[in-house]
């Protein structure tokens, strides 16, 4: 009998990121590992709307993070607001050549590359109500486990990824 070998999976790449938010993705995930948050990149919302990153927190927190890899991206993307009824905290992850100062004051900002990231401002924090904390919470576990079981079953798992999209 052999047993299979799990890979570390490379970020998703479905072509609309660019590599510089890739970059910026693997970093965040670092840091917010670092501090005992779980996270799912592209997290499909009930809302329809994709989070860039879920991030799930040691105490049950849950954090949004909108990866925006140049001015463009950010003056083009005005759904951000629409993010806040879905986490405690919601915070920008750019570049560290990214101009700040155009970004909302009232959210939090990490700093990111391709190695780590740096917590530069922390998030104000709007806390979920218990349902909606519930039903955002077994979106998260349903499209982690769905895709864990991508990794050992593809043609098992497909179609039953668990994250709305």
């Amino acid at each position: 009998m052999s047993l299979l070998r799990l890979q570390p999976l490379a970020p998703t790449r479905d072509g609309r990121q660019s590599q510089t938010a890739l970059e910026v993705c693997v970093g965040t995930r670092r840091l917010l590992a670092s501090h005992g948050f779980a996270s799912v990149p592209e997290l499909t919302l009930a809302s329809g709307r994709r989070a860039d990153i879920m991030a799930l927190g040691p105490e049950g927190t849950l954090w949004i993070v909108e990866i925006k890899s140049c001015v463009a991206d950010f003056r083009t993307d005005g759904k951000w607001p629409d993010y806040r009824e879905f986490c405690d905290r919601f915070s920008f992850a750019v570049p560290a050549d990214f101009p700040t100062e155009i970004l909302p004051g009232e959210t939090g900002l990490i700093l990111a590359d391709a190695f780590g990231a740096a917590l530069v401002r922390e998030a104000p924090e709007h806390r979920l109500c218990a349902s909606r904390r519930k039903a955002v919470l077994l979106r998260f576990a349903h499209a982690a486990a769905g895709r864990l079981h991508m990794l050992v079953d593809p043609q098992g798992a497909a179609g039953a990824m668990g994250d709305g999209g």
